[in-house]
């Protein structure tokens, strides 16, 4: 099976961020993530956003049958600034326990590039079918939590965009095209078809990772954010091996 690393990639790369509420500039929100219709996980968001910066802070946990087989609970923050069209973050921090084991990530970015990365404790030597990173790889991209808040004005600028991730480990794409009008979410001001592209930092022959950019199909909702140009995820679905999971927010 993937592991957590993997999964907490995945998982946050569509949904542990800010969603819509209508009011101050601090938001409150709450994730639901079901399998099969049975809660497997949740977190708690705080966003905040002053001019063009922004700060997030949250945790997250394993919960129903899944935590009765694997215990997770975690803690993640972000800040940054907005951009043209895009988001800078500055720092990124992850740390959460599964089981008896412990995981802390840090990435600093500086300029639009990634300047520093620590993992505590470090990532184990890889074997031959690993993809590395490489310098450029590391350019012109955003952590996990930041990647889909989208500075953007319109529902038509949504989707039909190319975002570069990186958690630490991996680095990904994320490419994002209109949804068809039948696979829109109710809750959405506009859906889109998403597609994992892995581009290193992960073992080339991995059965999740293939599954995932084969044939992981992927639909994420957004919302613009009131009183902002800025839009970000409210829904999403996405098909693992072992079954589609699903997401959803709920203001608090």
């Amino acid at each position: 099976m993937i592991n957590l690393r993997h999964r907490v990639f995945v998982a946050a790369v569509f949904f542990l961020a800010s969603a819509p509420m209508a009011g101050a500039e601090a938001y409150h929100t709450r994730y639901d993530v079901s399998l099969f219709g049975f809660p497997v996980g949740r977190a708690t968001f705080e966003s905040r956003f002053e001019g063009e910066g922004f700060a997030i802070a949250g945790s997250f946990a394993s919960a129903g049958i899944a935590r009765i087989f694997e215990r997770t609970d975690g803690t993640v923050k972000v800040n940054g600034r907005f951009a043209r069209n895009s988001t800078r973050p500055s720092l990124y921090a992850l740390e959460y326990t599964e089981g008896d084991k412990r995981q802390i990530t840090t990435i600093r970015f500086q300029g639009g590039r990634v300047a520093e990365t620590r993992n505590d404790p470090p990532l184990k030597k890889r074997g031959d079918d690993w993809v590395p990173l490489a310098r450029n790889h590391l350019s012109g991209v955003a952590d996990p939590i930041s990647a889909l808040l989208l500075p953007v004005s319109g529902n038509d600028a949504v989707c039909n965009r190319r975002i570069r991730v990186y958690d630490g480990e991996i680095r990904a794409d994320i490419v994002l095209q209109p949804a068809n009008e039948w696979e829109h979410f109710r809750g959405a001001a506009v859906t889109c078809r998403a597609r994992f592209v892995p581009v290193s930092g992960y073992r080339r022959n991995h059965s999740s990772i293939t599954f995932l950019r084969d044939r992981g199909r992927m639909l994420v909702g957004f919302a613009p954010v009131a009183g902002r140009e800025l839009y970000s995820p409210v829904e999403a679905t996405i098909a693992t091996k072992i079954g589609t999971v699903h997401i959803r927010a709920r203001q608090m």
